[in-house]
């Protein structure tokens, strides 16, 4: 059977406003096996479940949310358990963290670096200081900024900068479009690359990751990337590219 992994804001919703046809889709999904993924880290996932919930988009049983900031969690956990760390950023990312790792201000193997309150000169002194000792640097996710409904914010991207600049380190990347957020996603489904559809409005994170995993992806150009924006030449094409979720058909189970 078919499975889906949603990136929500700018697919599903924006802001506190409901996309034309995302109800409709997600009732179409219901019975399918579906995962909702977001590169963004700062808030738990049960923060974004209870926005879903409201905007009256979980008609089925809770699905599977997973953040960057969980992504990150498991990624370190699986490949240095009882791993210590310095984390900068919001509650998402030192929640998903505190559960599988120990917080260490001075002596980490990971400085980590997400969305959300914390960066200030004092966190980048004592951040950058155990980089520059030997800590590896990780960012929950790449994007320079995030769209959060009526204004734009930092995205991790721009965040991690002054540590990569204070260090000379290049951060390890965990969320959109690298691997791990994907694989989370479908591990959580129990699919397969071939079976899964990557539904998203971003085609440099969202569609060129899920692409070069060998999933078919949906384009929905219902974010910041509108239907009169000429598609990336140096990026994977998507399977499909629509207007918003009203213009395309699901396919056969």
């Amino acid at each position: 059977m078919t499975a889906f992994l949603l990136d929500m804001d700018g697919v599903l919703y924006r802001g506190d406003r409901v996309i034309d046809g995302a109800r409709e889709f997600m009732a179409a999904i219901a019975d399918r096996p579906h995962a909702f993924l977001t590169n963004n880290s700062s808030l738990p996932p049960e923060r974004f479940q209870a926005r879903l919930h409201r905007l009256g988009l979980l008609p089925a049983p809770a699905a599977p949310l997973i953040t960057s900031a969980l992504a990150t969690a498991e990624h370190l956990q699986r490949t240095h358990p009882g791993f210590r760390y310095f984390a900068v950023g919001g509650e998402g990312l030192h929640a998903a963290l505190n559960a599988v790792g120990e917080p260490s201000d001075e002596d980490a193997d990971y400085v980590i670096i997400g969305e959300g309150d914390g960066l200030d000169y004092a966190t980048l002194t004592r951040g950058g200081n155990m980089l520059i000792r030997g800590s590896r640097l990780v960012v929950t996710n790449p994007d320079s900024n995030v769209d959060d409904g009526s204004r734009v914010l930092p995205g991790g991207g721009a965040l991690v900068a002054p540590f990569e600049v204070m260090s000379g380190q290049q951060a390890l990347v965990i969320g959109k479009p690298e691997p791990a957020l994907y694989e989370a996603g479908m591990r959580a489904l129990g699919s397969t690359p071939k079976n899964t559809i990557m539904v998203g409005d971003r085609p440099d994170t969202d569609i060129a990751g899920a692409a070069r995993l060998g999933m078919r992806t949906l384009l929905v150009r219902t974010g910041r990337f509108g239907p009169d924006a000429a598609y990336p030449n140096d990026l994977p094409p998507p399977s499909w590219d629509v207007n918003d979720l009203r213009d395309w058909s699901l396919p056969a189970a």
